[in-house]
Formats: structure tokens, sequence, C-alpha cells
């Protein structure tokens, strides 16, 4: 299965066996944005148009597999910029066309749900799912692969838009998030007393909307501070507390809306993914939050940054499944298999109570297992 992510600002390609084992996986992050503080649309695509080619060469030689070896092509298909998407859905059907191969489309979201199985086995369902990026945040219930039970989303801007725009206001390059955590470390996060958005919302059937995300409050609150310290000439003296009081404000409402969704729907396992989840902070704040008696499913960082790999992943469930890909005449369409939750279905998932304790413990389930899990492309 051949892999290819060009949704934002990465341009990937990957190559798995029948049985989801990564052999080859290139990712090519773009530096053109730099100077511009933000992802510039245009500029992306064309970098995708003339990086896809060699990054595609450069995954197979990696795998050691001719062209003529690939059975399916897969390929993120929304959502993203337009013209970075357009780049890898007409190279791949074009691909896939010329091997007379299936194409699989599929939501980049659902990708990110498959990285962490990547490199470890035990990272399947029965779990909640934090996906944290530079334009998703979500909570996930996924008592087994293809049905998700959206919990909350963001209102307003995503976790990792926040943390690019915050860097951009203490004049730090782009990208935001990895700047933001290596200043935080150097400060001191008790600083600056920021708000936690929707963090004191109960949840249940009278308050559906309490898994739900803000983060636009909180950037708010972090620009009309900075701009005062910047007033009186300290915010060189500052920015490293600035930063540690944003990402322990924003870490926070991440990780307590994450543990209570856990506690709604009875489960004590969560998957973290998306750019953001290579956040070191934030990782180690769920994990101290699950305990030993629960598990945080996460991968290394590049399964989970953007990359083919966790899309050929996905794509590899879905068509073994007999399920359809992506629909992208559906503008903005959801993951399929996407739907609403409510406060009852906790009384329906007693497998997500199982599915705590040990890694691989009683509850979790391997790929190639029953209905609803991981299945590899049979060999033709």
């Amino acid at each position: 299965m051949l892999g290819i992510e060009t949704t934002c600002d990465e341009t990937s390609a990957a190559v798995l066996d029948e049985h989801g084992r990564i052999l080859g996986l290139v990712i090519h992050s773009q530096d053109v944005h730099r100077i511009y503080g933000g992802v510039v649309p245009e500029l992306a695509a064309r970098d995708h148009l003339r990086r896809i080619e060699p990054v595609v060469a450069a995954a197979l030689e990696e795998a050691n597999v001719r062209r003529s070896g690939i059975r399916a092509v897969a390929v993120a298909a929304a959502p993203g910029l337009i013209g970075a998407l357009l780049v890898g859905v007409s190279w791949s059907r074009a691909a896939a066309f010329a091997l007379g191969v299936p194409w699989i489309p599929v939501h980049h979201m659902e990708g990110h749900l498959f990285g962490p199985v990547l490199e470890d086995p035990h990272a399947v369902p029965p779990f909640v799912a934090l996906l944290v990026s530079g334009g998703h945040t979500m909570l996930l219930w996924v008592p087994e692969w293809g049905r998700y039970h959206l919990l909350g989303q963001t209102r307003d801007d995503a976790a990792g838009e926040a943390f690019d725009k915050v860097a951009k206001l203490l004049g730090m390059p782009y990208p935001g998030g990895p700047a933001i955590e290596a200043a935080a470390r150097r400060g001191d996060p008790r600083r600056y007393a920021f708000p936690r958005p929707m963090l004191k919302r109960r949840g249940g059937a009278e308050d559906p909307g309490a898994f739900d995300f803000s983060f636009s409050g909180l950037k708010t609150a972090v620009a009309q501070t900075v701009a005062g310290v910047a007033e009186r000439g300290a915010l060189a003296r500052q920015r490293d507390h600035l930063a540690a009081s944003f990402q322990a404000a924003a870490i926070d409402v991440l990780a307590e809306k994450t543990l209570a969704a856990m506690a709604a729907v009875g489960c004590e396992r969560v998957l973290l993914g998306g750019g953001v989840s290579a956040n070191g902070a934030l990782r180690a704040r769920l994990r101290a939050g699950v305990g030993p008696r629960g598990s945080l499913l996460v991968g290394s960082i590049r399964v989970s940054l953007d990359n083919g790999a966790m899309i050929a992943r996905a794509a590899q469930f879905r068509h073994a499944a007999g399920l359809p890909g992506l629909d992208r005449a559906a503008a903005g369409a959801p993951i399929p298999g996407m739907l609403p939750w409510r406060p009852q279905m906790r009384d329906r998932s007693q497998d997500g109570r199982r599915g705590g304790g040990r890694r691989g413990g009683k509850g979790t389930r391997s790929p190639g297992g029953p209905a609803g899990n991981l299945y590899p492309i049979s060999p033709s």
C-alpha cells in the first residue's frame, strides 16, 4: 500500500506491507513558510507539486519496492488546503489508474487515529481519542474501528493554531509549537494566570457541549498581556514566562477535558494524535492523568505529525473491511463513521471499561482480529 499526504505543509509518502508495517516513510516539511509566520496556501501547493515525485521515489527506494509492486494507492483527500489537496489527490489517482490498482481516498483525521498502531499493535479500540493539530481539536469515543462518536470539538481556534498565533505574538519563529515548548521549559508556568476556557462545564445530558473547546479567549488574554508587557519594555525578560503560562493553560484544558471524557464513557485508555501530540508536556500530563491503571496510546514524533503511513494504514482498514473511501463531493465532510454521542451511551460502553489497565490487557484487540478492527489487505 502506498500512502500519500499533502493536506498542508508536509509532503509525505509511505509504503506499508500487507500487515501494516512501515517499509518506507519519507516526510518533507516545507521551510518556505517560515519567513511569513504561517502557511501560505499557494506556496504550499507549488512545493507539493515539486516534491511529490521525488518523495514517492525515495519512499519506494527505502522500502525496496518497485512501482509494479504497489497493490493500492491511498491519499488524504480532506480536509486541508484546496491547492495542496489537489496535488496529492491528482497524483495518487493518476498513479492508481496507471498501475491498475484501487485508489482509496481517506479522511486526514481518521489517519491520525491510526498513527500509534503503526508502532504499537495494542493501540486499538476501545479508546477515547484526543486529536489536536493546527486545524482541528476534537475528542472522540472510539469503541471500534469505523465507529467514531464525536464528544466535542473546538468552537473557534484549534489548539495548534493558538500555539502558532501566540508564538507570533511573542516574536518566535514558525511553526510555533516547538518554539513555545522550548521557551516554556525555561519559564515559570505560574507567572501569569491565563484563563482556562470552558473548563468548569460539568457534562451530562444537561450540558451536551461540555467537551467542546475554545481557544480564542485564551489567545486574546495572552495578546493583551503581551501588549502590556511590551509597553513596559519587559517582553524580552518575560517571553519564556509568557510561553510557559500559555502552554500550561492550553494543556490544562486539553488534559482535563480528555480525562473527563474518559470518565464519561467509562474508558481508561486514551489515544493522542495530531501535530500538537508531539508536545512533551501534553504527553506527560496525560500519562500522569491516566495513571498506572490506564493507558496512553501515542506514537513517535514521525507518526504523530502528518505522514503518509497513517493514511495508508487507515486505507488498509477501510479497503479490507469493505467500507467506502471518503466522499470528496461533500465539502467539509466529517470522518466517515462519525456519530453524535449521548451521555446515556455510557451504559453500553462496557468494552471501554474492560479495555483499561495494562497495555495489551483484556479488552484490547490486535490487528487482523474480528470485525471492526484492523484488516490487512490480503495478498493477491
